[in-house]
């Protein structure tokens, strides 16, 4: 059996995990990084693709290294945790904060700047966020045709719309690039690393790993090195080409930092756009966003759908997608603002222990079966994630606070990596073993 693939279809592979990472918050965040940064941007743009397409990357890895799916690799720790994991991360993926937004971006950037001023745009945003997500059901009730949808269709027309706009700033520029303002003047590098956690990427990984895994296998690829090989080419692509879009976008919203500051990227796009290119212009970009945030809500709908059917055997995938869309059309009404507030703190909460299973997980063939020694380093990753949570919301315990952030790195966003490792090295000791008594270390 032919245990090759040709780059054609490598290509639609890269295309489809491509468009299917850059949706809603992948257009919106470089830009308002741009401004905030300044003449700093490209350190901010680099700290933004170390977590986002660098963090997938080593996610797909990860997954693909130790099994084909999300399970596989938070089932190091033990299967009541990898449910709990599991469970959470889809959620967070899904209809709690991605999947809503891929709606509330689109109908920004898409729809308000062609409602005339007065009119109140709650209307509108229902009924186009009704069609969005009813859109959205009718591409994922067949997920085996998720290759030939999204990577040879909307992923082209995303990448046309987004050079169109690139380019047109090139050659008329919107202003000159200013000064970095905030933590981008200090520490751009590391204050890119945390808006990168706001991509949701790093997280969608997991679940995505499954559906590359699963179009390889459909193109005939059955040796398991051979799976690995080009899942992991996939990955390396898709990622070349986030960073590629990331910089450009970058570029533009640097060009906006002497201008007065915007309420969020969807908006300062809106505003660079309409100047550029008028209200055509304005056309291309929800062209581009749309494409953008459908393809991302596709994957999101389809691969949330996948799993709970599977540890929720009774519910049909259809009904669960049926549901998944319609919570989802409810939440992306509140406002982008508003959710990007309220979700940011849980993101850097949740993102260190992530993080630290995805790179523990390269370690496994010398940790083995110490599920202890992953369950204490997301522990304690997680305790110092808590607290950077709690900073990012701008919320302080006093002393304990003022305790922690003398924690080596906690200042840049990495306070949770020392306490991971020790962790890991006290999980790895025979006496911790001796005391749970228990193959699984139950948290």
């Amino acid at each position: 059996m032919n245990q090759k693939l040709s780059f054609s279809k490598l290509l639609s592979l890269s295309l489809m995990l491509f468009a299917m990472f850059f949706g809603a918050g992948n257009m919106i965040f470089p830009p308002m990084m741009g401004q905030l940064s300044g003449g700093s941007f490209l350190q901010s743009v680099a700290g933004f693709v170390a977590t986002d397409a660098g963090l997938s990357i080593l996610g797909i890895a990860a997954v693909v290294m130790v099994g084909t799916k999300l399970d596989d690799l938070v089932g190091l720790i033990g299967p009541k945790f990898s449910i709990f994991m599991g469970v959470l991360i889809y959620l967070l993926i899904g209809p709690l904060f991605a999947l809503p937004r891929t709606g509330t971006v689109s109908f920004e950037l898409a729809v308000v700047p062609f409602i005339p001023e007065g009119i109140p745009k709650i209307l509108f945003s229902v009924i186009f966020t009704a069609i969005f997500f009813g859109v959205t059901y009718v591409l994922s009730i067949n997920p085996s045709k998720l290759v030939d949808i999204v990577g040879k269709i909307l992923t082209p027309v995303l990448l046309i719309s987004i050079a169109v706009i690139f380019i047109a700033c090139v050659i008329h520029p919107v202003g000159e690039i200013g000064t970095a303002t905030g933590e981008y003047a200090s520490i751009p590098f590391f204050r890119g690393m945390i808006e990168g956690y706001l991509a949701l990427d790093g997280l969608a990984a997991l679940a995505f790993a499954i559906v590359v895994i699963n179009s390889v296998k459909g193109f005939g690829i059955s040796h398991p090195k051979a799976i690995v090989k080009y899942t992991l080419l996939a990955g390396v692509l898709a990622g070349v080409g986030l960073g590629i879009v990331y910089l450009a976008l970058g570029f533009i919203g640097a060009q906006t930092s002497t201008s007065p500051l915007f309420e969020n990227g969807s908006q300062l796009l809106a505003a660079v756009v309409y100047q550029l290119l008028g209200r055509g212009g304005n056309i291309v970009l929800g062209l581009a966003v749309l494409m953008a945030c459908l393809t991302t809500s596709i994957g999101l709908a389809s691969s949330f759908s996948d799993y709970f059917n599977v540890i929720l055997p009774k519910y049909s995938y259809k009904s669960i997608l049926a549901v998944v869309c319609i919570f989802s059309f409810a939440l992306s009404n509140i406002g982008l603002t508003t959710m990007i507030q309220v979700t940011l703190p849980a993101l850097v909460m949740i993102y260190p222990p992530a993080i630290a299973l995805i790179l523990l997980s390269f370690c496994n063939r010398w940790i083995k079966s110490k599920s202890e020694a992953y369950a204490l380093a997301l522990l304690f990753a997680f305790i110092i994630g808590v607290f950077d949570g709690l900073k990012t919301a701008g919320i302080s315990l006093g002393g304990l606070s003022v305790l922690v952030a003398k924690i080596p790195l906690f200042s840049l966003g990495l306070g949770w990596i020392i306490p991971a490792i020790i962790g890991c090295i006290i999980g790895m000791l025979p006496f911790v073993n001796f005391l749970t008594k228990k193959k699984e270390f139950q948290i």
